[in-house]
Formats: C-alpha cells, structure tokens, sequence
C-alpha cells in the first residue's frame, strides 16, 4: 500500500489502547491516517511521555482522554462495550469522518458496537485503505481464505475500519507536532461489566507477537513436535513463532494459525513441515511472501508458495540461520 497526500479535510480518529505504550500496528494507523486527512487518537488511560513523544513524531496533533464513571476502572475500561461507547462518543465530540484500529478480536467486537451507536459503515479486517476520485473511503481486503481480493467502498458519512498488521511500513511526519491531550465525558449504557478473571499472557522477550509480527516461523506436523529448529531461525529473523492446529492439538505448541486460530499477514511467513491444509492457509494466505519447507514435493502448501524448498526442515531451517547470522556478522 503506497501512502500518498491527503486530498481532502478530514479528521481520521485511531485507537490507542492500551496508551502505555505504542506498537508497530498502532505506529502504521497513524501513516494511514495522514495520507486520509488530520490524525488525532483516542485513549482509555493516560498516555506518557514517551508515547506522546511518538506520537507526535507521527503527526497525532490531539489525543482524546476518556472520563469514565468512577465504576469503570481497571480491566472494565477496556471490555470492547466500554471501548465501542468511547468511539462514538469521540465521532460525535471531535465530527470525526474516519476511525481506524488495529485488527485485534477486542478492537473488532467495540468498532462494531461503535458502527451501531453511530449508524456507521464498517469494514472488518482491511488490508490497505484509501479514497475513491468522490472522497469516499475504501478498503481491501482478501476473502475465501484468500482467494479473492476484494475492495469496499463505505457510503454512511463516517467510516470505521480494523485494519491488519503489516498494511503499511511505518514512517514518522515529515515534521513532528506538538501533542495535546484533552479529556472528554464518555457514558456508557447498561449495568457496569464485572471482570470475573483474567489471565494475561506475557510476551516472548525479544519476539514480536503473532498477530502483528512483519515475519513469521511456523511448525508443523513435521517437526514431530521439535520447534528448535522453527525457533532457532525466528530468533535469526527477529520472527515471531507459530504453528499449525495439528501440532498444537498434540501438544507441541500454544497457538496456531487458522481460519479459527490466529489469522495473520506478515510481510514473509515461512512455513516448515506444514502441509498446506484449507484450514491453515485460511489463517496465512494474506501473507506477502510465503516461503514453504516440507519434504513431501506434493504438499499443497508448494501450490500458493512464492519460494519453495523440498527437504527435512531439520536441516534445511539450522542451515538457513547459520546463513544469515553469517551475513549479518554475528
């Protein structure tokens, strides 16, 4: 997706949740913002420092502070019908034309409320955005586990998008802004949510998420349940894990992608002694590049693969990190 100029006044709302820090999707929102109009955030908490450091080298001029009632605090303020009130109430202060978000399950189910409140168009899960020649505001996105591509044009005055990782690269404003943080009353209809557990799931040090990582390292059956080999050339990327629902269901690993997995759209994904079944690519046909290791020269996965190599991927993937440890001088 190429980021241009934009050509008309709008003001283009992203979501920032959570404020404390800022993520390679968040930092993307805001290059698709520009190219759509005026950017300005909207938060649950306080951003810091830091974050309105970022920030404002990426052209957000105003972040929009939520005031919740006192009963909504802690994990309550970021359930998706706390988040999805939050939005519109933003839309209506700030006449906002776009809101942009990342494609996480949370963000999905509270722009689809805000899309209600607001009688907005929604577009779930797009992979570029941009404008049609009468300023209406598109989005494309792959479809029938990436068999087709498609491209939808919003019609209601405001549009609302989710909006997959690795879209764009991301670039900082051509000149940084001062930002400005200003509070604003959000009332939220209904009883107050009651959070009865939760439990967080910490981050690989050094390791991007699944779901936003621009690489991705992915095992399969064939690794009869040995990930050294996947984790050992991710760790020489800078790539993320993953893996097919086959080995997470013998136990191997904790997270698969699939069309009732992770779904995901990384600029490279190598898959290793992963067949290519319809349930699995359904979860990484989106991917830019796809790169397939498996000994079997009938794997399906070899039919929608850009580079493919026919060998045991316990000697092929130690090979290829061996290569580019080398290359980078480690």
């Amino acid at each position: 997706m190429t980021v241009q100029e934009p050509t008309r006044n709008r003001t283009v709302l992203v979501l920032l949740d959570p404020a404390t820090e800022v993520r390679s999707s968040a930092l993307e929102l805001f290059t698709i913002a520009r190219s759509l109009g005026r950017v300005e955030a909207v938060t649950l908490e306080a951003p810091t420092v830091e974050v309105l450091a970022q920030l404002g080298a990426y052209g957000v001029e105003t972040v929009h502070q939520a005031e919740l009632p006192p009963s909504y605090q802690h994990d309550a303020r970021h359930l998706p019908a706390v988040v999805g009130a939050t939005l519109a109430a933003a839309v209506r202060l700030t006449d906002a034309d776009v809101v942009l978000a990342p494609a996480t399950f949370s963000a999905k189910e509270a722009t689809a409320l805000a899309a209600h409140r607001l009688g907005a168009g929604l577009i779930i899960d797009a992979a570029g955005v941009g404008e049609t020649p009468d300023g209406r505001i598109v989005g494309t996105k792959r479809v029938f586990s990436g068999s087709w591509d498609t491209t939808s044009r919003v019609t209601t005055d405001v549009a609302i998008l989710t909006v997959r990782a690795n879209a764009v690269v991301p670039q900082p404003a051509d000149a940084a802004v001062a930002t400005e943080v200003e509070g604003f009353t959000v009332e939220v209809d209904g009883p107050v949510p009651t959070v009865v557990g939760r439990t967080p799931k910490e981050r690989t040090a050094g390791r991007p998420s699944l779901e936003e990582a621009a690489i991705v390292v992915a095992g399969g059956r064939g690794t009869n349940g040995d990930f050294g080999p996947v984790t050992e050339l991710a760790d020489a990327l800078g790539a993320a894990v993953g893996a097919s629902r086959d080995a997470v269901f013998e136990g191997w690993f904790d997270q698969y992608i699939g069309q009732t997995g992770v779904t995901i759209a990384p600029r490279v994904y190598i898959g290793a002694g992963i067949s290519g079944a319809p349930h699995h690519r359904g979860g990484m046909q989106a991917s830019q590049v796809i790169v397939a290791v498996n000994n079997d020269p009938e794997a399906p996965i070899f039919e929608i693969c850009d580079f493919a190599v026919v060998g045991d991927l316990a000697e092929v993937l130690p090979q290829a990190a061996a290569k580019i440890r080398a290359h980078r001088g480690e």
